[in-house]
């Protein structure tokens, strides 16, 4: 697949058939040697050439940093954050003890669970476990259901190594770039295009994100369901936005049509603890 989109990208550049072969021997030989795997539950193909073990130590340090610069709370909604998160990881644990053909990681997550001040709605979950949420989401969540919606969704970009995967894509369009660049052939175009790729399979992380997290939500004893009224109510409050083509996320309609179509699909209800 890389392969095609490194080539399609070159024809536009008139470059000549020994040129393309070179091109395609070098990339040929690059994919002997690129780590290929599969996400966990979805199956999907993916590209892993970034060290797991790299990722993490980086992601254990920058949390860190957040962590001491930031104001951590410790009130009541800050025990709800943890309760949650607690009570997905270990259903998440569970089930990849059962089922650990499935499991990508070979590292035991050091799982962290910590809601910051911060008025963005927002969360995140870096590689290897570490969580925060932001104040500013609550409104939204509204209760201990809408709040397992975010934080599900977060602990599934981190299961399905959405980071590291994003990093080794980056890798090898800094690849094509060089190719391209020791040629004498123009470069704008290609990184043009490559981004729009880029994007497309952020939007499909996003959505694989949506899935896995509705899974973990439904091993975690939580209602899968809330995740449409939360996102009903992220619609209400995002107003408009750019193309869905140019974004890294999903449109907020087409992610609440892919929640419910997922919700009935068979996928889904053969999912059990």
């Amino acid at each position: 697949m890389y392969i095609c989109i490194l080539a399609y990208h070159f024809i536009l550049f008139n470059v000549t058939l020994s040129q393309i072969k070179k091109i395609f021997f070098i990339s040929l030989l690059l994919t002997l040697f690129i780590a290929c795997t599969n996400a966990p539950i979805s199956g999907r193909k993916q590209l892993l050439l970034v060290s797991e073990e790299d990722m993490i130590n980086q992601s254990y340090s920058q949390y860190r940093e957040i962590i001491v610069h930031s104001k951590v709370l410790n009130n009541s909604d800050a025990k709800l954050v943890k309760k949650v998160g607690n009570r997905i990881a270990n259903a998440v644990d569970r089930y990849f003890k059962e089922h650990p053909e499935q499991k990508i990681s070979k590292f035991k997550y050091q799982w962290e669970f910590n809601l910051i001040e911060n008025s963005v709605p927002n969360a995140w979950c870096m590689p290897g476990g570490k969580v925060a949420v932001y104040s500013g989401i609550l409104p939204y969540t509204k209760d201990e259901n809408g709040l397992a919606v975010v934080m599900s969704h977060e602990i599934a970009h981190a299961i399905a190594e959405h980071g590291r995967e994003q990093a080794s894509y980056s890798v090898l369009q800094n690849l094509g770039g060089s190719i391209l660049n020791s040629m004498g052939l123009p470069t704008q175009i290609y990184g043009g295009a490559s981004n729009l790729v880029l994007l497309k399979y952020s939007r499909e992380h996003e959505t694989e994100a949506d899935e896995l997290g509705l899974i973990f939500m439904k091993l975690a004893g939580y209602n899968p369901n809330t995740a449409i009224s939360f996102w009903e109510r992220m619609k209400t409050s995002s107003g408009g936005g750019q193309p869905e083509f140019l974004s890294t996320h999903p449109s907020d309609t087409t992610r609440i049509n892919n929640i419910k179509n997922f919700l009935q699909s068979e996928k889904f209800k053969n999912i059990t603890k």
